[in-house]
């Protein structure tokens, strides 16, 4: 009868460590699979803050598999021989969620690779740089995503508020350079603390998001917006989330000056604060907060024709290119989402052009989209290629030493942007080139 008892209770424990045992080998198959397509494909290189992760600290829990906000999408982190591991480099967008999930800080963060360095601006825990009174919050600190950049706004209006000198009349406490989340966020938060302040935004509300493609979809997390409360995005569209921005600029009646480009920022005559010149007004201030991205200047060819009017260097709207012969240039997300998206238009003929032999800074998802696309001959993928010449009605493309003459309407360049590291370093600001670290 005990022996019967012993067998009903073990045979449930046996078939589910039998399952555990399968599960966990065919998760570990899945990473070392991910893992050996990164290598075969020189993926190898994450594109912007990534964990490095202690596997002598690692308990093997999966925390940080779980709490990886991309792990459905692509293969980020996984599970080898007990340990996590950073499997996908190039699909991680740092999210940062992997080390705030591990329980025994088992995960650093880092910039740049031992190859690929990434120039991070000096800023102390409450976000001023190395010139007193001048901050930075958001993607130009080296943290991306809009919930970071809302909650890095909002805290580092909280630091500013808290600096002598505030509230004289003859200048404002604080002059907020840029309105993408981390800008619109900081502004609220100079409002609700009845700051005297001023936004000034070089383009238009949104930031990086505002340059994105139309239909684009946005992945989010919910952030607390000061004066508005949570906002509880996860994954939407471009358009919505706009919508959203300039909903909340409406009702709080926020001002943001568009179309101002800020030229310089020097020391105050006489003591602390500084003048801020743009090029529509110049203002005094005690404080300055940069939230101004890392998106910079287009990067250009530098190659004849450059400067003719179908030569853009962001996609908009997709359908406008219907009907034409488009050449799309770059080897980032931008560029293939670019590519792809008007592959998909009725009547184009696209072509994408890329110097390196592969892919190596783009998501898995627009690559996979670039590859199916290509296979079904509606998008020309020409690697190792250069760009030489743009003329009226076609552009010269070199590939293998061998100059090819291609139709052509439109140029979408997305090579990328010049970071604002001499404007940096003009005001002052300390800049480390970040070979994997913290």
């Amino acid at each position: 009868m005990n022996s019967l008892l012993a067998s009903l209770y073990a045979i449930p424990v046996i078939v589910l460590l039998i399952w555990y045992l399968r599960a966990r080998a065919a998760r570990e198959n899945a990473a070392l699979q991910a893992m050996e397509e990164a290598v075969a494909t020189s993926m190898l290189e994450p594109p912007t803050l990534h964990p490095v992760i202690d596997i002598n600290k690692c308990v093997g829990c999966r925390s940080c598999v779980n709490a990886c906000p991309e792990q459905h999408a692509h293969r980020v982190l996984g599970m080898i021989r007990g340990k996590a591991r950073l499997v996908g480099p190039s699909n991680c967008i740092g999210h940062a969620a992997c080390k705030a999930a591990c329980p025994v800080d088992a995960i650093e963060l880092v910039f740049g690779t031992e190859r690929r360095g990434v120039d991070i601006p000096y800023v102390k825990p409450d976000f001023e740089t190395n010139v007193p009174g001048i901050f930075i919050a958001g993607e130009l600190g080296g943290m991306g995503l809009s919930r970071n950049a809302v909650e890095q706004g909002r805290q580092a209006m909280e630091s500013i508020r808290q600096l002598d000198g505030l509230g004289q009349a003859d200048r404002y406490d604080v002059i907020i350079v840029g309105a993408g989340p981390a800008g619109f966020s900081a502004s609220l938060g100079a409002m609700k603390a009845g700051l005297r302040f001023v936004t000034v935004e070089q383009d238009s509300l949104g930031g990086t998001v505002a340059h994105f493609p139309r239909g684009k979809l946005v992945m989010t997390q919910p952030a607390e917006l000061p004066i508005v409360g949570k906002m509880r995005f996860t994954k939407t569209t471009k358009e919505k989330l706009l919508g959203f921005w300039q909903g909340v600029e409406a009702k709080t009646q926020l001002i943001v000056s568009y179309e101002e480009r800020v030229t310089g920022i020097d020391p105050a005559a006489g003591g602390d604060g500084f003048t801020v010149t743009t090029t529509k007004a110049s203002y005094d201030t005690r404080a300055v907060l940069l939230t101004i991205g890392r998106r910079g200047t287009p990067r250009q060819l530098g190659v004849p024709g450059e400067e003719m009017s179908k030569v853009v260097y962001r996609l908009i709207d997709p359908e406008q290119y219907q009907g034409m012969q488009v050449l799309v240039v770059g080897g980032g997300d931008s560029a293939l989402e670019a590519a792809h998206s008007i592959a998909e238009q009725p009547g184009t003929t696209v072509t994408l052009s890329y110097r390196s032999a592969a892919f190596t800074r783009a998501k898995a998802k627009n690559r996979d989209k670039v590859e199916a696309l290509a296979a079904q001959g509606r998008l020309n993928v020409l690697l190792n290629s250069n760009v030489k010449e743009i003329h009226d009605n076609s552009v010269l493309i070199e590939r293998d030493g061998k100059i090819a003459k291609v139709p052509n309407q439109a140029v979408i360049i997305s090579a990328g942007g010049i970071l604002p590291t001499g404007f940096l370093k003009e005001v002052g600001i300390d800049v480390e080139t970040k070979y994997g670290t913290a």
